[in-house]
């Protein structure tokens, strides 16, 4: 049984992608940030629903289509950090 409402476009993820975010879950020096978004993006892209995927990572759906539509708009770029307004933190 399927909500009505907005369809989302289907996410697809190349195979460089899909090794690129593989070792950024698997290098220890990764944010733990970064990690759970490369996360995301990969349960995202073998099928799993939004509502699926933040009951499997224990996270806000709202955080799962944020990181889902980023990285559609954006790749492999949209899952870094964007640069803060105002001035650098010292």
């Amino acid at each position: 049984m399927s909500r009505p409402g907005p369809k989302i476009p289907p996410l697809s993820v190349s195979d460089a992608q899909r090794a690129v975010l593989e070792g950024w879950l698997r290098r220890r020096t990764t944010a733990q940030a970064l990690a759970l978004r490369s996360r995301i993006v990969l349960e995202c892209a073998e099928g799993h629903s939004i509502m699926e995927v933040s009951r499997r990572l224990r996270i806000a759906p709202d955080t799962v289509r944020t990181w889902r539509r980023r990285f559609i708009e954006r790749g492999l770029d949209g899952l870094c950090d964007d640069p803060r307004p105002g001035v650098p933190r010292k």
